[in-house]
C-alpha cells in the first residue's frame, strides 16, 4: 500500500482518487496520509471507512442514499451528526403534527352533529387538510444490534503475561513482553507489525505456542475471541442458523434467529450457506458467536476489517457500553481513542 501510495503522490498529480488508502496501514502511516492529504492544495476523492481520517481530510462528504447522490459541506462527523439531528427534528415533528390530527379528528367526531358546535367543528376540518405529516423514507444503511454482556463479573485477577516471545521464521516479532491486565482494563495493543499483534492474540488464546515465556488467566475468566483470520470457522455448508447453533448453549431457533436478526440476518438472510458469505458478513457472524458467550473479556483482532462504518460504529459503541475487560488491536484511530484506557506497544526487541 505504501509504494502504491507513493506512486499515486509522486509529481503532485492535480486530483487523487483513492480507494480505501488507509487499507494495511498502521496508525503511524495513517497519519502521515491524513497530514498530507490535510495540506494537500489540489481535489481529493476518497473512500474509505477509517472515520477519523475522513474527518482529517475531508472538506465535503458525499451521502449516497435513497438511490440519490447529495453532496453535503463539511466532515463525516458533522455530516452524521447533521443528518441524525435532521431526522430527530422530523420525527418529533411528526409526533406533534400526529397528536394535533388526532385531537381535531375527536373534536370533529364528537361535535359535528352538534348545531352549536357545527362551526367549529368546520374550522378544525380545515385546519386538518393544513396539517402535513412528512413521508420519512427508510435509510438504505442498516446498524446491527451489538450488545455484549457477561454471566459473572471477573475477579482482581485477570491476566498475568512473563517474558513472552515469538517469531516466524526464524524472524522476532516481540520478545520477552510482560505486562498485567487488571479488572476494568480496556487494553488497544499497537505494534509497527500487525504480526506480532495477531501473534499475541493467537497464543493468549492457545492457537499458538510461545518461543518463550508464559501466561495465566484467572480463575473467574469466561473470555470470547474474534480473531484476524476467522477462514477456518466458515469451512461447511452448514446455514447460518445452523451454524451458529453449534456456538450456543441454547438450541431453540427462534432465540438463534434473534442473534441473527441483530446482525442484519433476517428471514431467507439467516438460511445463506456459511461458506458464500462476504468478509464483513463473516465478521457480523464471528461478533455474534462473541455475544452467545456472555464473556467477561472480549479479545478482537482488527474487528473493523471488512465492516462498513455503520458496522464499525455498531462495535465502538457496543465495546464503549461494555461492562468488563476488552483486549484489541485496531488501526482505527477513533476506535482506540474512544475504547481504550490503556495502550501496549508491542516492539521486536
Amino acid at each position: 500500500v505504501r509504494i502504491l501510495l507513493a506512486r499515486a503522490l509522486y509529481g503532485k498529480p492535480d486530483n487523487l482518487l483513492l480507494d480505501e488508502p488507509t487499507n494495511d496501514l498502521d496508525m503511524e502511516a495513517v497519519m502521515w496520509l491524513e497530514n498530507y492529504l490535510a495540506n494537500y492544495e489540489n481535489t481529493v476523492l476518497v473512500v474509505s471507512h477509517d472515520r477519523h481520517f475522513l474527518d482529517s481530510v475531508c472538506t465535503h462528504t458525499v451521502d449516497i442514499d435513497y438511490n440519490k447522490v447529495t453532496l453535503f459541506a463539511g466532515n463525516y462527523t458533522f455530516w452524521y451528526e447533521s443528518s441524525q439531528l435532521a431526522l430527530r427534528q422530523l420525527q418529533n415533528q411528526n409526533k406533534k403534527a400526529e397528536e394535533k390530527r388526532a385531537e381535531l379528528l375527536d373534536f370533529i367526531a364528537r361535535f359535528s352533529a352538534n348545531a352549536a358546535k357545527s362551526r367549529q367543528a368546520t374550522s378544525r376540518k380545515k385546519m386538518l387538510e393544513k396539517i402535513n405529516i412528512e413521508e420519512i423514507k427508510p435509510s438504505s444503511r442498516r446498524y446491527p444490534g451489538i450488545v455484549f454482556t457477561m454471566d459473572r463479573e471477573p475477579g482482581n485477577i485477570i491476566l498475568e503475561v512473563n517474558d513472552l516471545s515469538a517469531s516466524v521464521e526464524g524472524e522476532v516479532l516481540f520478545q520477552n513482553v510482560s505486562f498485567n491486565i487488571e479488572k476494568g482494563d480496556k487494553v488497544a495493543f499497537l505494534s509497527r507489525d500487525p504480526r506480532a499483534m495477531t501473534a499475541l492474540f493467537e497464543i493468549i488464546n492457545g492457537n499458538r505456542k510461545a518461543d518463550s515465556g508464559k501466561f495465566t488467566w484467572g480463575v473467574t475468566i469466561t473470555p470470547a475471541y474474534l480473531p484476524l483470520d476467522n477462514s477456518s470457522f466458515f469451512n461447511t455448508d452448514l446455514n447460518l442458523v445452523d451454524w451458529l447453533m453449534q456456538f450456543s448453549p441454547e438450541t431453540n431457533e427462534v432465540y438463534i434467529k434473534s442473534y441473527l436478526g441483530k446482525m442484519l440476518f433476517s428471514g431467507e438472510e439467516a438460511l445463506k450457506k456459511a461458506n458464500v458469505l462476504s468478509g464483513g458478513e463473516k465478521v457480523r457472524c464471528m461478533l455474534s458467536r462473541m455475544m452467545l458467550k456472555n464473556a467477561n473479556v472480549l479479545m478482537l483482532d482488527q474487528p473493523t476489517n471488512h465492516l462498513d462504518l455503520e458496522s464499525i460504529t455498531a462495535v465502538n459503541n457496543g465495546l464503549k457500553d461494555y461492562k468488563s475487560v476488552i483486549l484489541f488491536s485496531s488501526h482505527d484511530h477513533q476506535f482506540v481513542q474512544t475504547i481504550a484506557n490503556r495502550i501496549i506497544d508491542i516492539k521486536a526487541d
